[in-house]
């Protein structure tokens, strides 16, 4: 089992709201109450205008910030980076802080800004992230958690904190102080923080990773983007063939290919559309089968055709494995998981090993 205290970045991500208190709870669980603890090198933070306000106030301020005092009172915690510049505003669609989250433009604007910054904090892969939907308003939770379901990798974990009552929603209680306190309450009695369990609750979720394409693990997707992609990844295939643009679209995706490659990918589809078994070994292929589709595609009296109609049929082995590997590569870069039904696959033990396409000849489309 991976050990995520083993990884040299360890992060905290939470969304929180008008209640701070999530963080330093988190943390508590984390680092002092759990077997075996996670320490955090660094916290993140994702609210709204006026929970960036309240968290500043309540955990960071120098004159009885919590998170100072958290520090103090339990050394175990370590000192993990956590400042001004760690808590992250999302912003509307006209880029201004938002102060709240309630309209379906709001919401939109907060699941792009959570999927953006699970996306960024799990490409590294010198990281472990831990995630919490303790705190913010239930539709922040669910991005996340939605978010970290997408993105997460094996060493990345989720929770939600439990505080145990009546000090879940005591404005005053941010985690169990090394020396007990008394704490007034609204009726006018008093309870004892020595009373106070705070647990965390590992929360299960599928891993989802694998099926989104390299492009958006990479860059900063929006929530609606990302979905979609993984989507795709449980459709059925659909594969088009497009002549005049030269492209591939697989379900719906344009994968882009070197008109070598697209011509080489069309010669395979062709196969398949065409016969019963499309799968073939290098020593059986006619180079005037592939040589007649590129002529389609760059033109018989051009220079690319000409060096390649000189060049077979020499090593057909290597360029027969070249490219397929290219044209693969390419399906993969685009759609990540989903291009797994439109990858030239191989039949058969080597060297006998033959290639060819396995989606069903009813899944291609030529458009011309």
């Amino acid at each position: 089992m991976i050990d995520p205290q083993s990884y040299p970045r360890r992060i905290l991500l939470a969304v929180t709201g008008l209640s701070p208190q999530v963080v330093t709870e988190t943390l508590y669980a984390l680092t002092v109450a759990q077997t075996p603890p996670f320490s955090p090198t660094e916290i993140h933070l994702l609210t709204t205008a006026e929970g960036a306000r309240m968290a500043r106030t309540a955990l960071l301020h120098p004159d009885g910030g919590q998170f100072h005092a958290l520090l103090a009172d339990w050394p175990q915690v370590g000192t993990p980076h956590f400042d001004e510049s760690c808590i992250h505003v999302i912003t509307g669609p006209d880029g201004m802080p938002l102060s709240d989250i309630r309209t379906p433009e709001q919401n939109a604007a907060a699941a792009d800004a959570i999927t953006a910054r699970v996306a960024e904090l799990t490409a590294d892969e010198n990281s472990a992230l831990h995630v919490s939907i303790a705190g913010g308003r239930k539709t922040m939770g669910f991005y996340l958690g939605y978010a970290f379901s997408l993105f997460a990798r094996p060493q990345d974990r989720l929770s939600h904190v439990l505080v145990s009552a009546p000090f879940e929603s005591h404005p005053e209680f941010f985690y169990p102080p090394r020396s007990p306190r008394r704490l007034a309450t609204r009726d006018g009695g008093h309870i004892d923080t020595a009373d106070a369990e705070v647990t965390l609750a590992d929360i299960p979720f599928v891993r989802l990773r694998h099926g989104l394409p390299e492009v958006l693990l990479k860059g900063m997707a929006t929530f609606s983007e990302t979905v979609a992609a993984l989507q795709k990844s449980f459709a059925p295939p659909q594969l088009e063939i497009d002549w005049k643009n030269r492209r591939v679209v697989c379900g719906g995706t344009p994968v882009t290919m070197p008109r070598q490659i697209f011509a080489w990918y069309a010669w395979h589809a062709h196969r398949r559309a065409n016969l019963d078994d499309p799968f073939i070994h290098w020593r059986d292929i006619d180079p005037n089968d592939f040589l007649d589709i590129y002529a389609k595609v760059a033109g018989k009296c051009s220079a690319a055709y000409e060096k390649i109609a000189q060049q077979l049929p020499g090593d057909m082995e290597q360029f027969f494995q070249q490219k397929n590997a290219k044209a693969n590569r390419a399906l993969i870069t685009a759609l990540g998981h989903a291009a797994s039904p439109y990858l030239i696959t191989a039949t058969g033990k080597r060297p006998y090993s033959r290639h060819g396409l396995a989606l069903p000849r009813q899944a291609i489309r030529w458009v011309t």
